[in-house]
Parts: C-alpha cells; sequence; structure tokens
C-alpha cells in the first residue's frame, strides 16, 4: 500500500514539474532571446506601422503612423498627435487646425505601460509562451509566438508575436485585452541600424511659439 502511495505521489511531482516546464517553451524562448538581443544590440530602428483596433462586436478602426526607436527611446507619430520619449521625460504633442499643445510627463511616471521599447521584453516576466509555428506575413516567413498573461487582470491577456525567421527582427503583433478587444501592429519599411541623434528623441518647445504647455511633472 506505501509503495502504491509514494508511486501516486511521485506521479503526482513529475506531472506538475512536466507541465510546468511546457508553459516556458524551450524553442519559444531562444527564439525570443534572439530578438531581444538583435534589438538591444541594434543602434536604433525606423519603420512605418499599421495600427487597428477590433472590439467585440467586430467593427475596428485603422491608422497608420511612423515610429523611431533606440534603447528606451523612442518618438512615435501618427496623425494630428507626435510622442516623444528622451528615456528622461515624455512629450505628448498634439496639433490641429484650431490649436497645439504638449503635455510633459517624467518618464517614471510612464513605468508599467507598454512602450515601443519593451515590448521586446515582455516576456521576460508575467507571461508564458510557445512557438505556434510558422506563417507568411508580408512576403516573408514569420515564426509565431503566444505569449500568455500568467495572472488574471493583467493589462493583455494573450499576446502573438511575428518574428522574421532569417534576421529575427519583430515584424508586428497582436494583442487580446481579454474583453474581446484586439490590437493589432505591423511595421512596413523597417529600417535598422539607422544612426538617430539624441536631440531627434526629445520636444523643443521653443520652436512651437504659442504652444499650450501642460507640464504635469
Amino acid at each position: 500500500m506505501k509503495k502504491i502511495i509514494l508511486l501516486f505521489f511521485l506521479f503526482i511531482a513529475v506531472t506538475f514539474s512536466f507541465e510546468a516546464t511546457a508553459q516556458k517553451d524551450p524553442k519559444a524562448k531562444i527564439l525570443l532571446d534572439a530578438m531581444s538581443q538583435k534589438f538591444q544590440t541594434m543602434n536604433g530602428f525606423t519603420a512605418s506601422f499599421d495600427f487597428t483596433f477590433q472590439d467585440q462586436t467586430g467593427s475596428s478602426d485603422r491608422q497608420t503612423g511612423e515610429i523611431a526607436v533606440k534603447g528606451e527611446q523612442y518618438r512615435l507619430k501618427l496623425p494630428e498627435q507626435e510622442i516623444y520619449n528622451d528615456s528622461k521625460t515624455v512629450w505628448t504633442f498634439i496639433q490641429t487646425d484650431d490649436y497645439k499643445e504638449v503635455t510633459i510627463n517624467d518618464a517614471s511616471q510612464m513605468e508599467g505601460e507598454l512602450t515601443p521599447s519593451n515590448i521586446y521584453r515582455m516576456y521576460e516576466s508575467g507571461y508564458n509562451y510557445k512557438l505556434l509555428g510558422e506563417k507568411q506575413f508580408q512576403g516573408k516567413t514569420a515564426q509565431l509566438v503566444e505569449l500568455t498573461a500568467i495572472k488574471s487582470g493583467a493589462p493583455f491577456e494573450k499576446v502573438t508575436l511575428r518574428i522574421e525567421k532569417v534576421t529575427n527582427n519583430l515584424l508586428g503583433w497582436e494583442m487580446y485585452d481579454g474583453q474581446g478587444g484586439v490590437f493589432s501592429y505591423a511595421f512596413t519599411n523597417l529600417k535598422t541600424n539607422v544612426n538617430l541623434p539624441a536631440n531627434y528623441f526629445s520636444f523643443d518647445v521653443k520652436q512651437h511659439p504659442g504652444i499650450e504647455v501642460i507640464d504635469l511633472r
């Protein structure tokens, strides 16, 4: 009887050990590490991008924009809005036909939010991951890696990354908020190792006379 009980608990221990390991797919980790390392050693990159949001009813909204990233610094350009982040300060510049304003925050106030920089590292904490396979994307072979939030209540329940097989460049991703909303991003015209000066990521208020400044630092 004791032998049967011992074998039962041994079976349970092995089962749980296997499940814990399966949640962190080794093949996916190799790919994710390669993508992250590629980004960290890159001098910088620029790209155009498409962004689509689809809600639970099936209705969707699409926007296009431009992005430049260098380490923790980035500059994001959208219709009527531009965001500058030099890793210390974040400027959100809004300009329409009627007015223009800039809101200033400390970069530390943005901690915990998804940014163009930390998308490359989000797998390191709070997510399990697995390799789904390969799929053609923008005429390239992309490897799909699915990240699943470990804890409930995470901002995004699931994220699917599209990583180019040959270069390990991130081509795009989809984010699922758990309430039926899907956020899709795709890079186009991706240019890597672009030399971007530090002041490219800073906003100069003096260059915009008459602008309303909202300083929240």
